[in-house]
């Protein structure tokens, strides 16, 4: 039987990234002086690495300081990180594409250390990058934690499926257009990516 195609985010929607990513800025301030509120910044995971460095730091550090964290990451986040519940369950059930603000090397480097091998990762995708990547590939469903997940789908008109392990309430991603929000990947089968219907909590 063929494995149906299926878009994912990654941070807190595959794994939860939350304490790797927190301990990369925790260097970031001790190395660098700088004054990054990390509750903050791990509260709020989505946006582009970019965005979130320039609410910390004046404009003509910023790629410096990207530059940075993305040197300090393999060390102090990817051992921090761990696999969400059902993740390895669907991504062996389907044929997975990872859609994600983070940069495909990186993201690459989760996947590996966790053992799973995924053949296309798009990274830098944000907002309508996220939309051309999933109208590039015509995923039979994208599933992530984010509003602007949500959005991106149902701009790309492909059929988006919120998990609440992020920060968004099931509320939110059904008001930004989720056609089905689960608490967990622990909820989703091959079966219910074939049944979409409409806007449903799944307790």
């Amino acid at each position: 039987m063929s494995r149906p195609l299926v878009g994912f985010d990654l941070d807190m929607t595959l794994i939860d990234s939350r304490v790797g990513i927190g301990a990369v800025y925790h260097q970031l301030n001790a190395r660098y002086g700088l004054e990054i509120d990390v509750d903050l910044v791990v509260g709020r995971l989505g946006p582009p690495l970019q965005w979130e460095i320039a609410q910390w730091v004046p404009e003509d550090r910023v790629e410096e300081m990207v530059a940075a964290y993305r040197a300090l990451y393999p060390e102090y986040a990817i051992p921090a990180v761990h696999l969400l519940p059902g993740a390895r369950e669907i991504l062996a059930a389907t044929t997975p594409v990872v859609i994600t603000a983070k940069n495909a090397p990186q993201a690459r480097l989760h996947l590996e250390y966790f053992g799973i091998d995924v053949e296309h990762v798009v990274g830098l995708a944000w907002g309508e990058g996220k939309a051309d990547a999933l109208r590039e590939h015509r995923p039979v469903a994208y599933i992530g934690d984010h509003t602007a997940d949500m959005a991106a789908a149902r701009s790309a008109g492909v059929p988006a499926i919120g998990v609440t392990t992020g920060h968004c309430t099931a509320e939110e991603l059904c008001e930004a257009g989720a056609d089905l929000v689960l608490e967990d990947l622990t909820w989703l089968d091959v079966a219910t990516l074939d049944s979409l219907k409409g806007p449903v909590i799944r307790k």
